[in-house]
């Protein structure tokens, strides 16, 4: 979709559809939009109601494509603002049900306690098909306008022939119990967006900010980067920015899922959402409310939806023959013993009333997309975040699980831990010099040795460098007072003609102990060498354990030599290591995988990994709260820096899979046995359609179970 989006004359809109409230309705509304000129592609989401619309503006405007949905008896305007559901009294279809099913009951009563005349207790079941037909009518008639087979139409048919055949009761309770379904229906579609939904409820609406030397209230709409917004224990942070004064813990489960709150400083990121405890904070604005990082994550998540997994797609297609095929057989069955076979007709016109009856069950249709979305409900809640559903299926099909070294199996704050100089030249000044070519660098490496030089106090901003160059994989180069330095890997010196012999045993000391060693030479001298260690992350081997024993094999990736390499290989307990590779050496070795195991998954911090999480089935970006590259380049993006989560995504996928699949399997099996059961005559109406509900509210409540999945082998 996104390319489709950048397409030259390409534009988008989001529009939100009133009256979708299930996979019938999204059929009218593919049929309309795939009519209309111009109009390219388009994603319909029942979950979120919304339709996403990607248009040519020369062939067909904004207002060409609203004014055609409400042909199809839906309403649409574009998205604004997030509307709350109102109050259950206020949903004029559940009044129609409660007014529906409470007439019904009546009549039975009248019927079976009261002794009351058929003519009254016939007339209250009318009375109640009149009170409740109007809304699943309607939605048969808007079908049937646009030459479309829903449920409704077969149970509108079935309603319809009940009552011919003089079955009052039967008719009332068809009507109250496919009411009471779309009901259902509706609340399961409002459970899982409403968890989703719930992340907005994160956002404060106002903030405390500094202004003229004042604290004035201000809605978080109009705050601009540069404010001071001050935080009060207690109170959620409205903003993404940085302390600037004050000290206290945060919550930061909202964003990251992480349960024990982090202490924040002067100098510390916070961010939108997370609550403030025991200290008072001032915090400068970074970014506008719209792009902070809970932003992103609603945002991801809510477009997410639009990318279904395999099983959603079967369902869709499923239901488009299933219907049509379901109204062909019931005529079938009620026309074709009386016509050719002498039979009488009551029987299997009534026979195939309950064809009807039985196949209108949108269990099917329903419960695979609720169970995507809740399954992708309880990962934000955990601080993950699924960029579509079928990410949610590829995570089960993983074999191989690929890990980038730096920042990914270790913390990914590497440390300067040993200085060697040589041919006379003194820590300080070696310090220096390196500090201050590193500096134009963003590498982690260069990081450390930028912090050592400041720890020292060898770092000086009056250094002129001239001439930088670096090489990804290999190091950098820069002049500095007319003298050409190099600082890289030994390898790469050697390839200059750098003579690494005095240092070789030094080298091999220090790449043993999985520490990598950088070296320094001016001229084609050497200056002296440099060792930077990494420590592993605390969660790193016990995670990597929960892997292997769900079956997973697991890889390190580094650009590190084999000796290093091979160090940090044995402290995280990784089955197997590539060293030595160049970010396209990454993208190879992903791609030997692929083709070894099969499905494989690449894990790394977004920056510099995205080309290999590219080439994966699907890339994991640790530690996105704070890098917004990981979200763009993540397929999955864990907003922490726990590896742990990978165990608990994999969990949630499989239970979110075995899920999908019970609910096709028992979806699929009851339709089947009653169809079987009404075309035989062995199933009545009232018998045949509380299994058709039972099946549905089964399916639905089965979704519903992932919102309150945990992993409990954590």
């Amino acid at each position: 979709m996104q390319e489709q989006e950048n397409k030259r004359h390409t534009e988008a809109i989001t529009l939100n559809i009133d009256g979708m409230d299930s996979s019938n309705e999204a059929s009218l509304i593919d049929k309309k939009l795939g009519s209309l000129a111009g109009v390219e592609s388009y994603d319909v989401d029942t979950i979120s109601k919304q339709v996403r619309v990607f248009y040519d503006p020369a062939q067909v405007t904004v207002q060409d494509i609203i004014r055609s949905i409400p042909e199809t008896g839906m309403n649409a305007s574009l998205v604004q603002t997030r509307k709350e559901r109102s109050s259950w009294w206020r949903e004029k279809q559940q009044l129609a049900l409660y007014g529906c099913g409470l007439v019904t009951l009546i009549g039975f009563a009248a019927q079976y306690l009261m002794g009351a005349p058929a003519l009254l207790y016939n007339g209250l079941f009318v009375l109640a098909v009149a009170i409740g037909v109007f809304y699943p009518a309607r939605k048969a008639i808007r079908a049937l306008i646009n030459f479309t087979f829903t449920i409704h139409l077969l149970m509108l048919i079935g309603a319809g022939g009940a009552m011919i055949l003089g079955m009052w009761s039967e008719a009332s309770i068809l009507i109250f119990v496919y009411s009471l379904g779309d009901v259902l229906e509706s609340y399961a579609v409002d459970k899982a967006r409403g968890a989703i939904s719930s992340l907005v409820a994160l956002m404060p609406k106002e903030a405390l900010v500094k202004k003229d030397g004042k604290e004035v209230i201000m809605s978080t709409e109009d705050i601009e980067v540069g404010n001071i917004v001050v935080v009060r224990p207690g109170e959620k942070i409205p903003v993404d920015g940085t302390v600037v004064h004050g000290s206290s813990f945060v919550d930061q489960a909202a964003v990251t899922g992480e349960s024990i709150p982090e202490q924040k400083q002067v100098g510390d990121d916070v961010f939108a959402g997370t609550i403030n405890q025991n200290g008072s904070l001032e915090v400068q604005v970074d970014k506008p409310v719209d792009e902070t990082m809970l932003s992103k994550v609603i945002s991801s998540v809510e477009e997410a939806q639009a990318e279904k997994t395999s099983y959603q797609t079967f369902a869709e297609k499923f239901s488009q023959y299933y219907t049509p095929l379901m109204f062909i057989l019931g005529v079938l069955v009620a026309t074709i013993p009386p016509l050719f076979f002498g039979q009488d007709w009551y029987p299997f016109i009534y026979r195939g009333l309950v064809v009807f009856v039985v196949s209108c069950s949108c269990g099917l249709a329903i419960s695979v997309p609720v169970a995507v979305v809740a399954g992708m409900a309880n990962a934000a809640r955990n601080g993950t975040i699924f960029k579509g559903g079928t990410y949610l299926e590829v995570v089960d099909k993983v074999k191989v699980i690929a890990f980038d070294k730096t920042g990914t199996l270790t913390i990914g704050r590497p440390e300067v831990t040993d200085v060697k100089c040589l041919n006379g030249i003194l820590e300080e000044e070696l310090l220096s010099l390196a500090g201050g070519i590193e500096s134009k660098s963003g590498h982690p490496i260069s990081a450390a040795i930028v912090r050592k030089a400041k720890e020292s106090d060898s770092f000086s901003n009056d250094l002129t460098v001239e001439d930088f160059e670096e090489k990804s994989g290999f190091g950098l180069q820069a002049t500095i007072g007319g003298r050409r330095y190099v600082i890289s890997n030994p390898r790469f010196q050697q390839e200059l003609g750098v003579s690494m012999e005095k240092v070789q045993e030094d080298v091999a000391v220090l790449e043993s102990q999985g520490k990598t060693v950088v070296v320094m030479s001016r001229d084609g001298v050497l200056l002296g060498l440099l060792a930077i260690a990494d420590k592993i992350r605390p969660e790193t081997k016990k995670s990597l354990q929960q892997l292997k024993k769900a079956g997973i094999r697991t890889v390190m990736l580094t650009g590190d030599n084999e000796r290093c390499a091979k160090a940090i290989a044995e402290m995280a307990g990784v089955d197997e290591y590539y060293a030595g590779l160049l970010p396209t050496g990454k993208v190879d070795t992903l791609r030997k995988l692929r083709e070894e195991f099969g499905s494989v998954a690449m894990v790394g911090d977004g920056i510099n990994d995205a080309p290999a999480m590219a080439v994966s089935n699907v890339g994991i970006a640790m530690g996105a709260a704070g890098s917004d590259i990981a979200i763009e380049a993540g397929d999955v993006v864990l907003m922490s820096d726990d590896l742990g989560k990978i165990a608990y995504l994999r969990g949630l996928s499989r239970r979110a899979i075995n899920t999908i699949k019970q609910n096709i399997v028992v979806s699929l099996v009851n339709v089947a046995f009653m169809i079987v059961m009404a075309v035989l005559g062995y199933l009545g109406l009232v018998m045949g359609l509380l299994l058709n509900e039972a099946s549905a509210v089964f399916v639905i409540f089965n979704a519903l179970r992932l919102l309150t999945w945990k992993n409990k082998t954590l």
